[in-house]
């Protein structure tokens, strides 16, 4: 009898759905994809639906279900905390209620009520490891590693918001936590609330924003000052104390005391969508600069603790490509494998894992060749038939391959022109980054790419980087990468000798995909043929996705963005799309854009 696992996050941000059978990845899917609200924090039914018709089983077939978190042990942190800022929690209190008393506090119920729905006996085993357990697990048992020190960094899970332990076998031992108000997660997303960015969303801007801001620049050097020495004490062993007289996350339903940060830095805080000043940039800068110290602290700290030449991480904070970067620079270890999933949708990956190994023991099923992950590619798929039927009702005009070699000769030769292609292919990505199967793709080479896309296609802010695709074979040619970079986690910077304005940030470096023929081969394949069309072996590779939405899932959801952003080209599976020979009546409308 095969062990099936289901593991869900939920109810915060970014839900998702996992399972596992006998601890190999089946399907994993984010609800956003589904409902097209981004980031969308609801109950995961159509995820949960989608990786078990993927398996094809029912909620009967199913060993155990797995929370990524502790509710009630979050619900304590919550009680406890507005408890100890008395009176001025008392509105908090007040207005997270309603949510606990709905949901948070009775997710074992509604997990039964949804399961039940899809065949789920009622005695099915409902498990609930702690929040950085859970990301612990996503990111040693998908590793390819068999033993590793282990650091989790978020913004805070039940009392937890940093963790250092070291995974062996089945077991991961937690060896040292850092516990709630004290979080480098709520910091840094503190600091995306003063430059004037959302939330749980925004922090990537913050990193894309800081390599416009001096690092030699007296302003930046006095920012950075006084970060550290008055909003956070850094010990040495990576251990930290925010300065909470700064921060309101603790009893109010906001991040921080806008007037005291104000003063401190002689700035006001910026609004959404106003113009950015190197003061911002500079701010940018000095906050990413102290995230880095405390990182390489804490990987000093954990090699130390573990004696483990092998560092894995995972948490919203291990998304940070350039943190993570430094780690390598450093030396600490010698070899870092990060969690794509790294954030809360991870979380559903992890808690199906310690399920599976640490609950039920399952056998290792490491090769240690590669990891587990497959490339991200965990979500739906669409054969011929299925986009056929999916983009019938809007009289699209196409044509058909039965030559994928053909098609990737044009679609080379049309990037090279400076063309810009919504390419749809296999299995979505799980996880926040675009790998070739959801991505669109433009000519890395062009000086004025970067701009047309972020302002044409993506009407976004000009100072977003993109990401390049490279044949991870010829990566030494263009980077100094001392390894592969399959899930985009690591920044590298480019070699003196190689111009590519499009995807090369400010600083030089690059947040590059390294593209293996047996991973992305559909992508390595198109890689190959501009490879032997322009002599170089990269392009742009940026996710498929319009400004508010999440990236692209169905054949629908790919025409529609397609011709709202006015793409050259689409590819979807082994149909190709002109963007001029569509019904006018399929063109863009007019959107309204919120903030994000």
């Amino acid at each position: 009898m095969p062990s099936i696992v289901l593991g869900i996050s939920a109810f915060y941000h970014d839900s998702a759905a996992v399972l596992l059978i006998d601890n190999e990845i089946i399907a994993a899917a984010q609800e956003e994809r589904f409902t097209r609200i981004k980031n969308d924090s609801a109950f995961p039914v159509n995820a949960i639906q989608f990786v078990l018709a993927e398996a094809g089983v029912d909620g009967n077939d199913l060993s155990a279900v797995a929370f990524y978190e502790k509710p009630l042990l979050k619900f304590e942190r919550l009680l406890e905390t507005i408890h100890s800022v008395v009176p001025q929690g008392a509105f908090s209190f007040i207005k997270a209620m309603p949510m606990w008393f709905k949901e948070k506090l009775f997710i074992k119920q509604i997990i039964r009520k949804e399961l039940k729905k899809l065949g789920a006996r009622k005695d099915l085993l409902i498990l609930f490891p702690e929040h950085h357990l859970s990301h612990a697990a996503s990111a040693y048992y998908p590793s390819p590693f068999s033993e590793a020190a282990v650091v989790t960094i978020d913004g805070v899970g039940e009392w937890t918001t940093t963790s250092i332990g070291y995974a062996k076998g089945n077991n991961i031992t937690i060896l040292k936590e850092q516990h709630f108000p004290h979080s480098i997660g709520l910091l840094y997303s503190a600091f995306t609330y003063f430059l004037g960015f959302k939330v749980n969303s925004g922090e990537y801007k913050v990193m894309g924003l800081a390599p416009y801001g001096d690092i030699l620049n007296e302003q930046t050097v006095s920012y950075i000052d006084k970060i550290k020495t008055v909003l956070i004490d850094i010990r040495n062993d990576g251990s930290y104390l925010l300065n909470m007289h700064y921060f309101a996350f603790a009893s109010e339903l906001k991040m921080i005391h806008v007037k005291k940060w104000e003063k401190l830095f002689g700035i006001e805080k910026r609004k959404p969508e106003t113009e950015l000043l190197q003061a911002h940039k500079n701010l940018a800068r000095a906050i990413q600069e102290v995230l880095n110290d405390i990182i390489i602290m804490l990987a000093q700290t954990a090699r130390q603790l573990t004696g483990s030449n092998q560092l894995v991480l995972a948490g919203g904070v291990a998304l940070n490509c350039v943190a993570n970067a430094r780690i390598i620079e450093e030396g600490i270890f010698s070899d870092v494998w990060v969690q794509p999933a790294a954030g809360d949708a991870g979380g559903a990956l992890g808690a199906a894992y310690a399920a599976a190994n640490i609950w039920f023991k399952q056998p290792d099923r490491k090769s240690g060749a590669c990891d587990a992950m497959k490339g991200c590619q965990l979500g739906p798929h669409y054969d011929t038939a299925a986009i056929k039927k999916l983009i019938a009702p809007f009289g699209a005009a196409y044509k058909y391959y039965n030559d994928f070699n053909e098609l990737t000769r044009f679609i080379a030769k049309e990037i090279s022109k400076g063309k810009i292609i919504g390419w749809f292919q296999g299995k979505m990505e799980f996880g926040p980054r675009a790998l070739g199967n959801r991505s669109i793709l433009a000519d890395a080479f062009s000086a004025d790419m970067q701009s047309i896309l972020n302002v044409r296609i993506k009407q976004r802010e000009s100072f977003r980087p993109f990401a390049p695709a490279v044949i991870e074979n010829d990566t030494h040619l263009y980077f100094n990468a001392t390894r592969p970079s399959r899930h985009m986690s690591f920044t590298f910077k480019q070699l003196d000798k190689i111009s590519a304005p499009a995807v090369i940030h400010v600083d030089g470096s690059a947040r590059i995909q390294t593209v293996n023929k047996n991973v992305h081969s559909r992508l390595f394949q198109l890689l190959e043929a501009y490879k032997q069309e322009t002599g170089h072996s990269l392009f742009i590779n940026t996710s498929f996705n319009q400004r508010g939405e999440p990236i692209v899932c169905t054949p629908k959801d790919a025409y529609l963005a397609f011709m709202q952003m006015k793409l050259d080209w689409l590819v979807m599976g082994d149909f190709v799309f002109d963007y001029t020979l569509q019904p006018e009546n399929n063109g863009p409308k007019e959107r309204k854009f919120e903030a994000d």
